[in-house]
């Protein structure tokens, strides 16, 4: 009996549910159905917080900076010291928007998917999907993939042009082993974006899916020693979920700053 009731609770339990999509409403255009997901309503509350709270503490900005201006400038201005300028030397200011708009579009995305939204909206009786986290989605995550990997496309070929960007891609080798090389790196190109989507999906997805899983632990053992333990772990993880957050959103505009570098520079 005892594993029946255990295996009740277990199917009605699901640790992807903190990271699962759901639609929210759908509408058609012009015959074409278009369905809005909760992964799609944190991406437009992302680029809303962005495009509306930056430029408001911006206009803010002082002498002496302070406060969240103070921050924006710091991250702005390490992003650009630490990151464009090693990697692109002369043409870090010409792309360093590009790297501080993916990596703070990044952030937000993996901040947001930290609070519980949907809980929240929970509390007033209403069952609901919004909320979410969008960087837990694959598809989000290879899009900002594709976006990397076509700017980083059209970065080398403003610079070298299209021919000279594909016939920089291999390095100088002798004549015999120039097709073998020049085919690695070709395929490389193309991996690179799969690697980047991979890596952010795959660390925001098992954050959540450990969170999900030590609360679980409660509904499913309802002892106040495996609560206070699932509670007190929960916390320790919610923390490292802000770090990796940060950490995440750095190396991913660190590898589309080094790609572009890769794609830019005359040396190989």
């Amino acid at each position: 009996m005892g594993f029946v009731v255990i295996n009740s609770i277990l199917a009605e339990f699901n640790p992807l549910a903190p990271i699962t999509q759901e639609t929210l409403f759908s509408f058609s255009i012009g015959g074409l159905k278009i369905s809005v997901s909760n992964h799609m309503f944190m991406i437009t509350v992302a680029m809303l917080l962005l495009l509306i709270v930056i430029p408001i503490i911006v206009r803010r900005r002082k002498t002496i900076p302070t406060g969240a201006y103070n921050l924006i400038e710091s991250v702005c201005v390490f992003i650009r010291e630490n990151l464009a300028r090693p990697m692109l030397g002369d043409l870090a200011d010409k792309y360093v928007s590009f790297i501080w708009t993916l990596f703070f579009f990044v952030l937000t995305l993996n901040l947001l998917g930290i609070v519980p939204l949907e809980k929240f909206i929970a509390l007033s009786g209403r069952h609901n999907y919004f909320g979410g986290a969008a960087t837990a989605n694959i598809w989000i995550t290879g899009a900002l993939a594709a976006v990397s990997f076509f700017a980083t496309i059209a970065a080398g070929i403003k610079q070298k042009g299209f021919i000279g960007f594909f016939a920089s891609l291999a390095p100088p080798v002798p004549f015999w082993i120039m097709p073998f090389i020049y085919s690695l790196e070709l395929i490389t190109l193309f991996i690179r974006p799969f690697t980047l989507a991979i890596r952010l999906f795959a660390n925001i997805m098992a954050g959540h899916m450990l969170i999900g899983t030590f609360l679980g632990l409660i509904f499913i053992f309802k002892n106040y020693l495996v609560a206070t333990a699932s509670i007190f772990t929960v916390a320790v993880l919610s923390l490292m979920e802000i770090l990796v957050a940060f950490i995440q959103a750095y190396i991913f505009a660190f590898l589309s700053t080094l790609y572009i570098g890769f794609a830019v520079k005359t040396e190989h």
